[in-house]
């Protein structure tokens, strides 16, 4: 089983993308701001990370920047959940490793595709 980090501050769109992941058999592990992300990332190791870009105290882009330089987490993929993707936005993921992204409101088959790739 696959652990999935799901990065929401939004507690129904956490506990929706949580079920989905549920339902493709992984297991998830939720945090709801940049703080917890990065404490969970370190800690736990997930396999994939669905990081939300507007968090409240640090931004999904800054918040994969850290995990990114960090020796313990910077092998884990990030795929960004957003409400909407500017193409300044998607330079800046792009830029700190964010390897793709799903825009909200997330379904079950945007979900499905974006863990195929999860080793």
């Amino acid at each position: 089983m696959k652990q999935i980090l799901i990065v929401e501050d939004n507690k129904d769109s956490r506990e929706i993308l949580g079920l989905f992941v549920t339902k493709f058999g992984h297991q998830p592990i939720k945090a709801c701001n940049s703080r917890e992300a990065i404490t969970y990332a370190e800690a736990e190791c997930p396999n994939l990370i669905f990081m939300d870009l507007d968090l409240p105290d640090a931004d999904g882009i800054k918040t994969t920047a850290i995990l990114k330089k960090n020796p313990k987490t910077s092998h884990i993929p990030v795929v960004a959940v957003t409400a909407w993707m500017s193409a300044l936005s998607e330079e800046k993921a792009s830029n700190v490793g964010i390897a793709t992204y799903l825009i909200k409101p997330v379904s079950p088959q945007n979900v499905k595709g974006d863990h195929r790739g999860i080793h």
